[in-house]
């Protein structure tokens, strides 16, 4: 029976994702900040030089009249009802009031752009990124699997921009982004999400979200999408394995049972642990390898391998180990091997 815990209520739709230093409300606010503060200045030194200025209407420049002039002269050139007689003035309006002036019209046209035309960029980027995606691979759930996922396809060599980050989490997503991924912020479970981050285009699947039954609907939704790409899930309960091969999972990955298996393994073997994780992961000095078999290896056996230490055989999905007298390379077959990290694959 598939296991169910609390669900939240995740987004359907897709959304691109790209974390800002700062909220879009303070963002606005520091723009808004400053060129009130280049209006300041001006007003102060319109004001404290007020005698440099010349009323047309009435004669008398009162404070209410330097903020009129004030603001009139910053946004646009002035109507010259108000003007500035004395050489002081005028140099004040040239040389500071001028000035201001042009940082102002730059602050608005930043907030504009940054606002409105900077989100209309940014869409049509993203659209064209999304086109231009293939060959890539899909992680679904950037928690620590889905983390550690990313960051043992870095070292392995994918580029960054070739591993996107599926999450309902925007904390999730922003993480991902900050780390120079690919990002889709929806529910992998729905079409349209999957679509979004081209699963028909991808060369690989990796399904990591925090519970079972979010992993066996991705699994299902992505079969029914891209049957031809492979996909990997993460299983917390060992009945729920069946329910995700069955869903389409070419591999499937129980953590709990593996470390399990590896932590009873360590306490008669304490060094046990260390090889695995030097077999599985790029820190150590040796790696495990699969490929296909080549013309010339043919006939020889898995201890006869020039390329490393052979240890097991896949042939028509059935596995036959080095110990087993069948493991003689025939055509067609895969071999999983132990070969010498190179620092620079």
């Amino acid at each position: 029976m598939l296991k169910r815990g609390p669900r939240n209520r995740a987004e359907a739709h897709p959304r691109f994702f790209r974390r800002s230093r700062l909220p879009v409300w303070a963002e606005l606010g520091v723009r808004v900040a400053a060129a009130l503060l280049l209006i300041g200045i001006a007003l102060a030194g319109h004001w404290f030089d007020r005698t440099g200025l010349r009323d047309n209407t009435d004669g008398a420049v009162s404070f209410l009249d330097v903020v009129y002039f004030t603001m009139i002269t910053v946004t646009t050139v002035g109507y010259g009802d108000i003007v500035p007689v004395t050489d002081r003035a005028r140099m004040f309006d040239t040389f500071v009031v001028t000035p201001v002036r042009v940082f102002v019209w730059l602050i608005f046209l930043g907030s504009a752009y940054s606002f409105i035309l900077r989100n209309t960029w940014e869409r049509w980027r993203m659209a064209a990124v999304q086109r231009r995606l293939t060959d890539h691979t899909i992680i679904c759930g950037y928690g620590a699997m889905g983390t550690e996922a990313a960051a043992e396809l870095c070292r392995r060599g994918c580029p960054p921009g070739e591993i996107v980050v599926v999450d309902s989490s925007e904390q999730a997503v922003a993480a991902a982004a900050e780390a120079g991924l690919a990002t889709v912020h929806g529910d992998a479970t729905h079409n349209v999400v999957l679509e979004a981050a081209g699963v028909t285009r991808a060369r690989a699947l990796i399904v990591a979200p925090s519970r079972d039954d979010t992993a066996i609907l991705i699994a299902l939704t992505a079969r029914r999408l891209a049957a031809h790409v492979p996909v990997t899930v993460s299983i917390q309960e060992a009945e729920n394995e069946v329910l995700a091969r069955d869903a389409g999972a070419k591999v499937i990955v129980n953590p709990v049972s593996f470390a399990g298996q590896l932590l009873a393994g360590s306490s008669v073997g304490p060094h046990i642990a260390d090889y695995v994780s030097d077999l599985v992961t790029q820190h150590g000095s040796i790696a495990l390898r699969e490929r296909a078999a080549q013309p010339d290896e043919l006939g020889r056996t898995l201890r006869e391998l020039p390329t490393g230490q052979g240890l097991r055989i896949y042939r028509n999905g059935e596995p036959i180990s080095f110990c087993d007298p069948r493991a003689v390379l025939q055509q067609g077959d895969t071999i999983i091997e132990v070969v010498a990290h190179d620092p620079k694959s």
